[in-house]
C-alpha cells in the first residue's frame, strides 16, 4: 500500500539497487533486436557533478529507458575522463595545502596520489549518476586511462604519426605559467580587461627622426624583431626598408609593409614580435624575422629580457615603463579595453610563447567529418548547430595536443641522444631504430585530455580489437552533450570515427544550451548562484528534478533553473501520488479480466482514453525529435489538468454510487490509464512510476522493462473530446462565479443554464448529474421565473450560466467589490502591455520570462471580461 505522504526518500535508492540487481539496466549482444547506443559524456574525475551535467545525464536517461521500452537492445555505456590539466591542477593544490609539492615527490610518486584521488572520485561519481537514476550498464564502465583506452590511445598516436597527421614543430602556442603548460585555442577563454595603450618612441637609425608605436604589452618589446606598417599608409612608407632602433636593447629593427596591419589601431605603426604573438609569429614567416622567446617554462622572463630577467611578467611590465619614462621613450599612456586569453581551468592569462611541440594535421581529417554532415549521416538537434560547425572546421588550425604535465597518456616518442631521431612506437623503445643505440628517452610530455577523449565511441567497445561489441553497438545512436565542447570534443570524436573506424561515430548530436538562474545569470562561485543538483535531490526528490530538466530542455533556448521551478514539479510528484493511491483504493476489488463493451462507456470515459492516446502519440513524436520540453508539458497537461482535475473527480460519482455495473466501468478506465500515464512517465520520472507499478501488483516486474504504449486511433474521437470540453467549460464558469463571490465550492448553489441551441441543450441535460456534482450547484428550470438577482457568466459564447443569489445578498457590497477587482486589472494589464511594448525588454529578457509576461497579459486580459460579464448581469 503506498504511503499516505509521498516521500521519495524512502524508496529510491531502494528501487536503483532492485534494477541493478536483476539486470534491467544491461545490454547485451541481441541480433533479434535493433540496437541504440549512447557513449556518456565521461565526467571530469576531479569534483562532484554540477546541475549542467545533471540536465545531461537525465535527457540521456530519459531517451535510454524510452528506447529500452520500445524493445531496443539499449546501451548505455559509463565512465570518467582522467582530465589531465583539471585533475592535475586540483591534486596539486591539495597536496599543497598538505605542505608538498610535485617536485618533491616526483613524477611517480605524484602520479600515485593522482590514482587514488581518481579512486575516490570514480567512486563519487558512480553514486551521483545512481542518484540521479542513471541506468548505465555498469558492467561496462571505462575510464580513459585504463589498459584498454591507453593502447587504443597509443595506437592512434603511432597511426596519424605514420601518415603524417601527427607532427612536431615549432610553433606559436599558448602558455598558462600558472599550469605549466601548453593550451589548445579552443582551451582558451577570452575576457575583455580594463588596461592601457603605452605609446612608446621608436628612434629610426642614423637619424633624428622616431616612429612612435602603441602596445598594451610593452614588457614584450623586449623580444621585438621587426616594425610594420601598412602599405597604404603614407605616414610611414618614407621608413621602409630602414631600421629601428629598439629601445633599453638597442637592436635593430627591419622596418616593412604588411596588409595585416590594422592603420587605424594606435599609431598605424606595429612593433613585430613572433616569439610572444600568435599574428606577429605569422607575419615573422612571412617576413623572414628573427623569433626571441622571453620566457622560461616559469612564466619569469629569461635571459633574452636583459636587464630584467628573473622578473614575473607583471614585474617586468612595471619595470619596463619605468625604464621607458626615466629614458624618454614613454610619450603617452591611455586607457584601454581589450580582450585577453585565460586558462579555462586556473583563469590564469596566457602567454603567447614559441615552443616545440606534437601536433595534428587538421585540414585532412576535417574535410571527411564536414562531408558526413552536409550528406546527413550526422543530424544536429537543434539544426542551426551545423553552420558553426562548419565555420569552425571550414577555418580549423591545427590542434596542439602536447601537454607539460605528470597525469595524462605519455607521448609514445623516444629521443635519440646520440643522433637525435625520433622513434614512434606502440610498444615501449630500448633501441634507437635509426642508430641501434641504447642511449634514449621518451618524451616527458602527455597528450591533451581531448586526444583520449575524440576516441571514447569505438575505444569503450574495444577497439584496436575487432570484438563482438563493437560491430553490434557501433556506430553509436545519440551524443548529448552541452554545446560549449561542440568543438572541443564532438567535431573531433566525428574526425577519429571517420578515420579509424571509417565510420561516423554517432547518427544524432543533440546539444543543449547552458544552465542559468533565474535571472539569466550563468551559474559560478562568485555570484553564489549554484545549484547543487544532490541537495536539490535531498530536498525535492529525484523525479522533481529530472521532470524539472525535461521540462525547461526545449532546443535552443537557454535553460533558465529556478528552485520554484523544481518545487512546482514536487508538487506535481505529489498529484501523481495521490491519484495513484486513489486508484489503488478505488480498484482493490476490480476484476482485471473484465474489459466494457463501447455502449457501457460515458462521455467521461471515452474522452479521457481519446485524450489517453492523442497524449502517448504526442510524447512519442517529441521524444523521437528530442523535443524533451513538449513531450514533459504534454505529459504534465495530461496527468494534472485532464486525469486528475477531472477524470479522477467524474469517476467518483460511480466509484461511489450504488450501480456496480458502472463502477466496474469506471474502475476498468481508471485502472488502465493510470497504468499508461505509469509507462509514458517512467523516463521522466522513474523511481515514483516503479514505487507506485510494484504497488499495483502488476504482471510485468519492473515499469522499466514493461512496454512502450502505442497510440491507438480507434479511440481518438474529435467530437467526443468537443463534448466533454463544452460540459468541463460550464462548470468551470460555474466555480469561477462563485470563487468570485467567495462562495466555497462545496456549498451548493441554485443556478440556471439559458440555452439557445438544442443540441448543446440535449448535451448538458445529459449530464446534469456531473455538473451538479463537479460545480456545487442545483440546477434549476431555466424556463420558471426565479427573481432573485443572479451572476452570470458566458460560455463558448452560446451558453449562459447564472448562479441564483440568496435573499439578503448585499448586491451594493458585491458590486463594490467587482469594480475594484476590474480597476485592479485594468491595472495589471496596462502594466504588461507597457512592458512588452518596450523593445528593450523584449530585446534583452529571457524568452522564457518574456513568455511569461504575455501570458499573464492573456489571463489578465480573459479575468478582464468574465469580471465585467459578471457585474453587468449583477446590475440587471
Amino acid at each position: 500500500m503506498l504511503d499516505k505522504h509521498y516521500n521519495p526518500g524512502e524508496f529510491e535508492k531502494k528501487w536503483y539497487e532492485y534494477w541493478e540487481k536483476n539486470g534491467f539496466m544491461n545490454a547485451d549482444i541481441n541480433p533479434d533486436k535493433k540496437p541504440f547506443t549512447i557513449v556518456i559524456p565521461p565526467p571530469n574525475v576531479t569534483a562532484q557533478l554540477h546541475i549542467g551535467q545533471a540536465l545531461d545525464f537525465t535527457l540521456q536517461d530519459i531517451v535510454i529507458r524510452f528506447k529500452r521500452m520500445q524493445g531496443y537492445e539499449a546501451l548505455w555505456l559509463p565512465g570518467e575522463d582522467h582530465a589531465g590539466i583539471a585533475t592535475q591542477y586540483v591534486v596539486e593544490k591539495k597536496i599543497v595545502s598538505e605542505g608538498k609539492s610535485k617536485e618533491k615527490l616526483g613524477r611517480e610518486e605524484f602520479i600515485k596520489v593522482v590514482w587514488e584521488w581518481v579512486k575516490e572520485y570514480r567512486q563519487r561519481i558512480r553514486e551521483q549518476l545512481k542518484a540521479i537514476g542513471s541506468s548505465c550498464d555498469w558492467r561496462r564502465e571505462r575510464f580513459t586511462l585504463d589498459e584498454g583506452l591507453s593502447k587504443a590511445v597509443t595506437k592512434v598516436f603511432v597511426e596519424l604519426y605514420k601518415k603524417g597527421l601527427v607532427y612536431r614543430g615549432d610553433y606559436i602556442v599558448n602558455w598558462c605559467p600558472r599550469c605549466g603548460t601548453v593550451l589548445s585555442n579552443d582551451e582558451v577563454e577570452y575576457e575583455d580587461v580594463k588596461g592601457n595603450l603605452y605609446y612608446i618612441r621608436y628612434p629610426i637609425k642614423d637619424s633624428n627622426e622616431y616612429v612612435v608605436i602603441a602596445t598594451t604589452r610593452p614588457e614584450t618589446m623586449l623580444a621585438d624583431t621587426g616594425v610594420a606598417f601598412h602599405p597604404s599608409d603614407e605616414r610611414y612608407k618614407r621608413y621602409e626598408g630602414k631600421s629601428a632602433i629598439l629601445p633599453l636593447v638597442g637592436r635593430e629593427l627591419p622596418i616593412f609593409s604588411d596588409k595585416y596591419v590594422d592603420p587605424s589601431f594606435g599609431t598605424g605603426a606595429l612593433k613585430v614580435t613572433p616569439g610572444h604573438d600568435p599574428n606577429d609569429f605569422l607575419l615573422g614567416q612571412r617576413h623572414g624575422l628573427k623569433t626571441i622567446n622571453l620566457l622560461d617554462p616559469n612564466g619569469r622572463i629569461n635571459e633574452n629580457g636583459g636587464e630584467f630577467k628573473g622578473l614575473t611578467i607583471k614585474e617586468a611590465r612595471e619595470k619596463v615603463i619605468e625604464a621607458l619614462k626615466s629614458r624618454g621613450y614613454l610619450l603617452d599612456v591611455k586607457e584601454y579595453v581589450h580582450s585577453v586569453g585565460h586558462c579555462y581551468r586556473c583563469h590564469t592569462e596566457i602567454e603567447p610563447i614559441v615552443s616545440k611541440q606534437w601536433f595534428v594535421k587538421m585540414k585532412p581529417l576535417a574535410e571527411k567529418a564536414m562531408k558526413v554532415v552536409r550528406e546527413g549521416k550526422i543530424k544536429f538537434y537543434p539544426s542551426r548547430w551545423e553552420k558553426v560547425y562548419f565555420n569552425w572546421l571550414e577555418n580549423i588550425r591545427d590542434w596542439c595536443i602536447s601537454r607539460q604535465l605528470w597525469w595524462g597518456h605519455r607521448i609514445p616518442a623516444w629521443y635519440c641522444k646520440d643522433c637525435g631521431h625520433i622513434t614512434v612506437s606502440e610498444d615501449k623503445v630500448q633501441r634507437c631504430e635509426k642508430c641501434g643505440s641504447t642511449n634514449i628517452y621518451q618524451d616527458e610530455d602527455v597528450l591533451d585530455t581531448w586526444f583520449s577523449s575524440a576516441l571514447w565511441p569505438f575505444s569503450t567497445l574495444g577497439w584496436p580489437e575487432k570484438t563482438p561489441e563493437l560491430e553490434y553497438f557501433y556506430p553509436t545512436s545519440l551524443l548529448v552533450t552541452g554545446f560549449d565542447i561542440l568543438f572541443f570534443w564532438v567535431a573531433r570524436m566525428i574526425m577519429q570515427g571517420l578515420e579509424f573506424m571509417d565510420e561516423i561515430p554517432f547518427g544524432d548530436v543533440y546539444l543543449h544550451q547552458l544552465v542559468l538562474d533565474r535571472y539569466g545569470r550563468k551559474m559560478s562561485k562568485s555570484l553564489g548562484n549554484g545549484i547543487d543538483p544532490l541537495d536539490v535531490i535531498n530536498k525535492y526528490g529525484t523525479d522533481a528534478l529530472r521532470f524539472t530538466f525535461a521540462s525547461l530542455a526545449a532546443q535552443g533556448r537557454d535553460i533558465i533553473m529556478d528552485e520554484k521551478r523544481i518545487v512546482d514539479n514536487k508538487f506535481f510528484a505529489n498529484k501523481i501520488w495521490n491519484s495513484a493511491r486513489f486508484t489503488l483504493m478505488n480498484t482493490k476489488d476490480m476484476d482485471r479480466t473484465f474489459v466494457p463493451e463501447e455502449d457501457e462507456l460515458e462521455l467521461a470515459d471515452k474522452w479521457i482514453l481519446s485524450r489517453l492516446q492523442r497524449t502517448i502519440s504526442t510524447v512519442t513524436l517529441n521524444l523521437d525529435r528530442y523535443e524533451f520540453s513538449n513531450a514533459a508539458k504534454a505529459l504534465y497537461q495530461f496527468i494534472w489538468s485532464e486525469f486528475c482535475d477531472w477524470y479522477i473527480e467524474c469517476s467518483k460519482i460511480r466509484l461511489y454510487g450504488k450501480d456496480k455495473g458502472k463502477k466496474r466501468v469506471a474502475q476498468y478506465v481508471l485502472f488502465n490509464s493510470l497504468e499508461i500515464i505509469l509507462r509514458l512517465l517512467h523516463p521522466f520520472m522513474p523511481f515514483i512510476t516503479e514505487e507506485i507499478w510494484q504497488n499495483f501488483d502488476m504482471p510485468i516486474e519492473s515499469v522499466m522493462i514493461a512496454k512502450w504504449p502505442s497510440a491507438d486511433p480507434s479511440f481518438i474521437n474529435e467530437g467526443i473530446e468537443e463534448k466533454m470540453q463544452r460540459v468541463i467549460n460550464v462548470i468551470k464558469t460555474i466555480r469561477n462565479i462563485k470563487s468570485e463571490l467567495n462562495i466555497p465550492l462545496k456549498v451548493k448553489v441554485d443556478a440556471v443554464l439559458n440555452l439557445k441551441n438544442d443540441t448543446i441543450a440535449s448535451l448538458l441535460n445529459s449530464k446534469v448529474e456531473m455538473i451538479s456534482a463537479l460545480a456545487g450547484v442545483v440546477l434549476k428550470d431555466s424556463s420558471e421565473e426565479d427573481s432573485r438577482a443572479k451572476a452570470s457568466g458566458i460560455v463558448d459564447n452560446e451558453i449562459e450560466v447564472s448562479v441564483l443569489l440568496e435573499e439578503g445578498t448585499n448586491l451594493e457590497y458585491e458590486r463594490n467589490r467587482l469594480n475594484k477587482k476590474l480597476t485592479k486589472l485594468r491595472s495589471d494589464i496596462g502594466h504588461f502591455e507597457k512592458q512588452l511594448e518596450n523593445e528593450r525588454f523584449i530585446r534583452s529578457a529571457p524568452e522564457d520570462v518574456v513568455d511569461d509576461a504575455r501570458k499573464k497579459l492573456k489571463n489578465y486580459e480573459i479575468q478582464y471580461e468574465k469580471v465585467k460579464y459578471m457585474l453587468e448581469s449583477m446590475q440587471k
